[in-house]
């Protein structure tokens, strides 16, 4: 062999070498970018990943598309053959059966609730309350002792403040609506509604002269004898202050003087004590989880498009893929990596490195069977688009991972079943909204 041509494959060789370890710093490069922007400190123990709070202000974690560039792509993560990646749900349903049943000895009270992970119980407030809570409920305090809580001399009300406080009302839940009664001293119409809050939603019902509750409307001869005000103290904001409670007081007491009532106002420190319990409660299952189909180079708009279309999804005007229930209810949501709205034009023009599919806890009715379908239509996706499975750790899912995520599931919904919040029920899209 020559001398020129062992040069020639000498420099060959290192030619090779050096883009071998470029493609390598460049996939760790690319790794560590993924990580360092999908992911946060919200680690969960049964996860060991992230679990994206709504609370967190940041949903779900976004990648610039901008900085995703088709030398930086990454060498596919998932190992699995379509065909062993399709029956991972089947391994994960099989496996978990007999750990997700609750034994028979463990009951729970109408006042607790047992954290999965050994936490204290913790008090919510029981279906009925006895006359001393009762009393104890809406005793006033110094700072709740405004003009219209003091009945007046010489006068009747129509009706009895603390009568109406016992009546069953379904618009309300005790444990977190405020409630403030007001009962007028003489039959009036409703002109207007009130300003109550400028911050949180309040309902307004009313008692009409034939003694029926009813939803107040302003309506000309319809007069009311008294009202119920309920003000949501909890929600995706987390629970109101106590200054927050002491202004739509303030407001529930201007409109009893302009309906000339005597108003009758929950015990602040009562109901935050009942409230901040189902609070931290909520804040606990309030999560969303997110599987990211990233592509080893870009997939078209169009193609990405036509392949989550054929599964059910449709394009709502928020710019995010919904697949919706028999009702019209929507299950799961398919967003970009960075955020950004999925437009018409842009997914006719535009190529993606990938996408987010979310599977909110709280809005999805029977959790279980849910995951599995969710799950399902991921690995569809992966399959056709040619579409890499990853966590928020840019790691493969392993059939660990999802059997954690999805016992995960089940318990974050059987916590909210404990204090009758169904998944996906009216209480829930109240609470969770």
């Amino acid at each position: 062999m020559s001398d020129s041509v062992l040069i020639a494959l000498v420099l060959g060789a290192a030619v090779i070498l050096v883009v071998l370890a470029y493609n390598i710093y460049q996939e760790s490069k690319y790794r560590k970018q993924l990580r360092d922007q999908f992911g946060h400190a919200n680690k969960d123990a049964l996860l060991d990943s992230t679990v994206n709070s709504v609370r967190d202000g940041d949903p779900i974690a976004a990648v610039p598309v901008a900085e995703v560039t088709p030398a930086q792509a990454i060498k596919p993560v998932v190992t699995e053959s379509a065909a062993d990646t399709e029956s991972i749900t089947e391994q994960v349903q099989s496996e978990t059966s007999a750990a997700e049943t609750v034994s028979a000895g463990q009951t729970v009270g109408e006042q607790e609730i047992t954290e999965q992970d050994g936490a204290p119980s913790q008090p919510i407030l029981p279906t009925g309350m006895g006359a001393a809570q009762q009393k104890d409920f809406f005793t006033h305090t110094s700072s709740q002792l405004l003009s219209r809580t003091v009945p007046a001399k010489g006068r009747k009300t129509l009706l009895d403040v603390h009568d109406m406080s016992k009546q069953p009302l379904p618009w309300f839940d005790v444990r977190f609506d405020y409630l403030a009664y007001l009962a007028l001293y003489e039959p009036k119409e409703l002109h207007a509604m009130p300003r109550l809050s400028s911050r949180s939603r309040f309902r307004l019902v009313g008692c009409t002269m034939d003694d029926r509750y009813q939803i107040a409307e302003p309506i000309p001869s319809v007069n009311y004898q008294g009202f119920v005000v309920g003000l949501q103290a909890i929600s995706r904001n987390g629970l109101v202050t106590k200054e927050v409670l002491m202004q739509f007081a303030e407001q529930a007491n201007k409109f009893a003087e302009q309906m000339d009532g005597l108003l009758l106002l929950t015990d602040m420190d009562a109901f935050l004590s009942i409230a901040q319990p189902l609070d931290d409660l909520c804040a606990r299952v309030d999560q969303t989880i997110a599987i990211h189909l990233v592509s080893r180079s870009n997939v078209s708009g169009m193609e990405l498009r036509s392949s989550v279309e054929k599964l059910g999804f449709e394009l709502a005007h928020d710019g995010a893929f919904y697949f919706n229930d028999t009702s019209g209810e929507p299950l799961f949501s398919i967003v970009t990596l960075d955020n950004s709205a999925f437009t018409t034009t842009l997914l006719a023009n535009q190529n993606y490195r990938g996408f987010s599919m979310l599977f909110d806890i709280v809005h999805i009715p029977n959790g279980e069977k849910c995951f599995d379908q969710f799950m399902d239509m991921a690995v569809k996706l992966s399959s056709q688009l040619g579409l890499d499975l990853v966590n928020d750790k840019v790691e493969e899912l392993s059939t660990e991972w999802l059997r954690e995520v999805r016992r995960y599931v089940i318990d974050r919904q059987k916590e909210m079943k404990r204090v009758e919040i169904i998944p996906g029920g009216e209480l829930a899209k109240r609470l969770f909204s």
